[in-house]
């Protein structure tokens, strides 16, 4: 006879609800709701975030008149996440693909492309506008 000890816990886990929340906000838990709405109203103080190290490697900002097309930076980018616009001679930034190397920032010749502190970037659509650095 052929024991499978992980049979009695993989049906404990599948009969379990999830220890942790989803992370859009709307998914938060009342208790942290309430909290939020107490600190808008001013009656709850809440301890400022963590400050960003520097030289972090956030979602990748683009500046359009900085850039000349040299399509270096499409090259470059180990994770495709970056696409030519041949009719505007310009690029989009998939933030959904990037893997925040930074080598395409490096590469620009002209500096149109860095790297922001923004790290919460956390979306349930891929193709959001948030998502898209255009």
């Amino acid at each position: 006879m052929v024991r499978l000890p992980m049979v009695p816990e993989l049906l404990r886990q599948l009969f379990r609800t999830p220890a942790t929340n989803p992370f859009p906000a709307r998914y938060l838990p009342p208790s942290v709701t309430e909290f939020l709405a107490r600190v808008a109203q001013g009656k709850v103080a809440m301890n400022p975030p963590v400050p960003v190290p520097p030289n972090y490697r956030g979602k990748i900002a683009y500046e359009r008149e900085g850039c000349v097309g040299c399509t270096l930076c499409l090259k470059i980018c180990p994770s495709n996440a970056i696409e030519f616009l041949p009719e505007t001679k310009r690029i989009r930034i998939w933030v959904t693909q990037c893997i925040f190397c930074s080598q395409c920032t490096d590469i620009c010749p002209k500096g149109g492309l860095s790297m922001t502190p923004e790290f919460l970037l956390a979306c349930e659509d891929r193709f959001a506008e948030s998502q898209i650095v255009e």
